[in-house]
Protein backbone atom coordinates (compact mmCIF):
# COMPACT_ATOMS: atom_id res chain seq x y z
CA UNK A 1 0.00 0.00 0.00
CA UNK A 2 1.16 3.60 -0.69
CA UNK A 3 1.42 5.91 1.98
CA UNK A 4 -1.17 7.69 0.21
CA UNK A 5 -3.70 5.01 0.54
CA UNK A 6 -2.96 3.92 4.20
CA UNK A 7 -3.76 7.17 5.11
CA UNK A 8 -6.90 7.80 3.69
CA UNK A 9 -7.90 4.56 4.92
CA UNK A 10 -7.00 6.13 8.30
CA UNK A 11 -8.82 8.89 7.64
CA UNK A 12 -11.94 7.01 6.15
CA UNK A 13 -12.23 4.32 8.22
CA UNK A 14 -10.76 5.47 11.79
CA UNK A 15 -11.77 9.25 12.05
CA UNK A 16 -8.35 10.50 11.91
CA UNK A 17 -8.68 13.25 9.42
CA UNK A 18 -5.29 15.17 10.06
CA UNK A 19 -3.18 11.86 8.97
CA UNK A 20 -1.70 12.86 5.31
CA UNK A 21 0.81 10.77 3.54
CA UNK A 22 3.33 12.70 4.83
CA UNK A 23 2.48 11.93 7.86
CA UNK A 24 2.69 7.98 7.46
CA UNK A 25 6.04 8.53 5.71
CA UNK A 26 6.83 9.93 8.86
CA UNK A 27 6.19 6.85 10.70
CA UNK A 28 7.41 4.94 8.46
CA UNK A 29 11.10 6.49 8.45
CA UNK A 30 10.58 7.22 12.51
CA UNK A 31 10.88 10.33 12.23
CA UNK A 32 7.89 10.44 14.66
CA UNK A 33 6.37 8.00 16.41
CA UNK A 34 2.13 7.14 16.09
CA UNK A 35 0.25 7.25 19.28
CA UNK A 36 -1.31 4.48 20.75
CA UNK A 37 -5.08 4.89 19.21
CA UNK A 38 -3.05 5.40 15.98
CA UNK A 39 -0.97 2.72 15.89
CA UNK A 40 -3.86 0.33 16.63
CA UNK A 41 -5.73 2.00 13.61
CA UNK A 42 -2.63 2.03 11.58
CA UNK A 43 -2.83 -2.22 12.24
CA UNK A 44 -6.39 -2.06 11.44
CA UNK A 45 -6.07 -0.43 7.91
CA UNK A 46 -2.83 -3.15 7.39
CA UNK A 47 -4.35 -5.80 8.54
CA UNK A 48 -2.04 -7.08 11.03
CA UNK A 49 -1.32 -6.63 14.77
CA UNK A 50 0.17 -3.80 16.66
CA UNK A 51 2.90 -5.94 17.73
CA UNK A 52 4.33 -7.00 14.16
CA UNK A 53 4.51 -2.94 13.37
CA UNK A 54 6.55 -1.98 16.21
CA UNK A 55 9.21 -5.34 16.00
CA UNK A 56 10.55 -6.19 19.78
CA UNK A 57 8.80 -3.80 22.48
CA UNK A 58 11.21 -1.54 24.96
CA UNK A 59 8.75 0.32 26.70
CA UNK A 60 5.95 -0.17 29.04
CA UNK A 61 3.76 1.99 26.55
CA UNK A 62 5.05 -0.60 23.64
CA UNK A 63 4.70 -3.69 25.41
CA UNK A 64 0.87 -2.72 26.59
CA UNK A 65 0.05 -1.73 22.72
CA UNK A 66 1.57 -5.67 21.26
CA UNK A 67 -1.03 -7.22 24.23
CA UNK A 68 -3.45 -5.26 22.37
CA UNK A 69 -4.48 -3.58 25.74
CA UNK A 70 -5.88 -0.10 26.81
CA UNK A 71 -4.37 1.75 29.19
CA UNK A 72 -7.43 1.23 31.58
CA UNK A 73 -7.39 -2.36 31.25
CA UNK A 74 -3.47 -1.88 32.86
CA UNK A 75 -4.21 0.72 35.27
CA UNK A 76 -7.51 -1.51 36.70
CA UNK A 77 -6.07 -4.80 36.65
CA UNK A 78 -2.57 -3.83 38.31
CA UNK A 79 -4.59 -1.49 40.78
CA UNK A 80 -3.68 2.31 40.19
CA UNK A 81 -5.22 5.34 39.65
CA UNK A 82 -5.38 5.56 35.06
CA UNK A 83 -3.79 9.11 35.65
CA UNK A 84 -0.67 7.74 37.64
CA UNK A 85 -0.21 4.74 35.29
CA UNK A 86 -0.25 6.85 32.03
CA UNK A 87 2.40 9.04 33.64
CA UNK A 88 4.64 6.41 34.40
CA UNK A 89 4.53 5.20 30.59
CA UNK A 90 5.10 8.82 29.58
CA UNK A 91 8.04 8.76 31.79
CA UNK A 92 9.06 5.77 31.49
CA UNK A 93 9.34 5.08 34.63
CA UNK A 94 7.38 2.01 36.71
CA UNK A 95 6.42 2.77 40.30
CA UNK A 96 4.62 0.07 41.36
CA UNK A 97 4.74 -1.96 44.40
CA UNK A 98 6.06 -5.88 44.70
CA UNK A 99 2.68 -7.35 43.96
CA UNK A 100 1.75 -4.45 41.27
CA UNK A 101 5.22 -5.59 39.22
CA UNK A 102 3.85 -9.29 39.12
CA UNK A 103 0.56 -8.59 38.30
CA UNK A 104 1.96 -6.19 35.08
CA UNK A 105 4.87 -8.90 34.33
CA UNK A 106 1.87 -11.71 33.92
CA UNK A 107 -0.23 -9.07 32.41
CA UNK A 108 1.81 -8.13 29.76
CA UNK A 109 3.91 -11.56 29.57
CA UNK A 110 7.05 -10.20 30.22
CA UNK A 111 9.99 -12.33 29.86
CA UNK A 112 12.37 -11.71 32.73
CA UNK A 113 14.78 -9.23 30.56
CA UNK A 114 11.66 -7.17 29.01
CA UNK A 115 10.65 -6.91 33.18
CA UNK A 116 13.87 -5.17 33.98
CA UNK A 117 14.02 -2.96 31.48
CA UNK A 118 10.03 -1.78 31.40
CA UNK A 119 10.89 -1.33 35.51
CA UNK A 120 13.72 0.83 34.53
CA UNK A 121 16.48 -0.63 35.81
CA UNK A 122 18.66 -1.50 32.70
CA UNK A 123 20.90 1.09 33.94
CA UNK A 124 21.77 -0.07 37.16
CA UNK A 125 22.31 -3.73 35.87
CA UNK A 126 24.66 -1.89 33.37
CA UNK A 127 26.85 -0.55 35.38
CA UNK A 128 27.21 -3.37 37.78
CA UNK A 129 27.59 -5.59 34.83
CA UNK A 130 30.45 -3.03 33.89
CA UNK A 131 32.27 -3.15 37.49
CA UNK A 132 32.36 -6.90 37.82
CA UNK A 133 34.15 -7.47 34.27
CA UNK A 134 36.51 -4.68 34.62
CA UNK A 135 36.90 -5.36 38.54
CA UNK A 136 36.24 -8.44 41.02
CA UNK A 137 33.06 -10.30 39.41
CA UNK A 138 32.87 -12.08 43.08
CA UNK A 139 31.69 -8.59 44.61
CA UNK A 140 28.78 -8.01 42.60
CA UNK A 141 27.20 -11.81 42.19
CA UNK A 142 24.64 -10.47 45.22
CA UNK A 143 24.22 -7.04 43.87
CA UNK A 144 23.33 -8.45 40.51
CA UNK A 145 21.48 -11.08 41.62
CA UNK A 146 18.91 -8.85 44.02
CA UNK A 147 18.38 -7.11 40.88
CA UNK A 148 17.09 -9.35 38.28
CA UNK A 149 15.85 -12.36 40.71
CA UNK A 150 18.11 -15.18 39.63
CA UNK A 151 19.58 -18.18 41.14
CA UNK A 152 23.13 -17.14 43.14
CA UNK A 153 24.93 -19.75 40.96
CA UNK A 154 23.42 -19.13 37.47
CA UNK A 155 24.59 -15.14 38.12
CA UNK A 156 28.31 -16.75 39.57
CA UNK A 157 28.74 -18.53 36.65
CA UNK A 158 27.72 -15.70 33.92
CA UNK A 159 29.40 -13.25 35.83
CA UNK A 160 32.73 -15.06 35.68
CA UNK A 161 32.16 -16.07 31.98
CA UNK A 162 31.77 -11.90 31.51
CA UNK A 163 35.04 -11.06 32.94
CA UNK A 164 36.73 -13.92 31.18
CA UNK A 165 35.52 -12.86 28.03
CA UNK A 166 36.51 -9.11 29.18
CA UNK A 167 39.68 -9.99 30.18
CA UNK A 168 40.59 -12.06 27.46
CA UNK A 169 39.51 -9.64 24.70
CA UNK A 170 41.96 -7.44 26.50
CA UNK A 171 44.66 -9.58 26.24
CA UNK A 172 44.23 -10.95 22.70
CA UNK A 173 44.23 -6.95 21.44
CA UNK A 174 47.87 -6.32 22.72
CA UNK A 175 49.46 -10.36 22.18
CA UNK A 176 47.97 -11.42 19.26
CA UNK A 177 50.88 -11.49 16.29
CA UNK A 178 52.39 -9.11 18.58
CA UNK A 179 51.32 -6.25 16.23
CA UNK A 180 48.11 -4.90 19.27
CA UNK A 181 48.28 -1.71 20.90
CA UNK A 182 46.75 -0.28 24.08
CA UNK A 183 44.17 1.64 21.64
CA UNK A 184 43.07 -1.61 19.86
CA UNK A 185 42.28 -3.28 24.01
CA UNK A 186 40.67 -0.08 24.35
CA UNK A 187 38.39 0.09 21.37
CA UNK A 188 37.71 -4.15 21.85
CA UNK A 189 36.95 -3.64 25.65
CA UNK A 190 34.45 -0.31 24.77
CA UNK A 191 32.08 -2.23 22.45
CA UNK A 192 31.67 -5.70 24.68
CA UNK A 193 30.93 -2.73 27.65
CA UNK A 194 28.76 -1.02 25.07
CA UNK A 195 26.51 -4.30 24.95
CA UNK A 196 27.35 -5.74 27.89
CA UNK A 197 23.68 -6.09 28.73
CA UNK A 198 22.83 -8.16 25.62
CA UNK A 199 25.95 -10.50 26.57
CA UNK A 200 24.37 -10.95 29.98
CA UNK A 201 21.07 -12.01 28.84
CA UNK A 202 22.20 -13.89 25.67
CA UNK A 203 24.36 -15.78 28.61
CA UNK A 204 21.24 -16.20 31.03
CA UNK A 205 19.07 -17.35 28.61
CA UNK A 206 21.43 -20.22 26.87
CA UNK A 207 21.48 -21.59 30.62
CA UNK A 208 17.90 -21.19 31.67
CA UNK A 209 16.42 -22.72 28.02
Amino acid sequence: MEPEHVAYGLRASYGLPYVTPDLVVAWERGITVPSSPELTALAGVLWCAPRELIGRPRSLREHRVARGLAPEDVALTVGLELLAYLRMEENDEWRGTERQSAVLAELLELSLRDFVTVTGRDGKLSDLLRSAVVTRWQAYVRPVGRMVSLDRRLVEVTLQELHQDYQGKMMASLTWGGTGSAEDASDNGRDFLDRILDHFWSRVEASTA
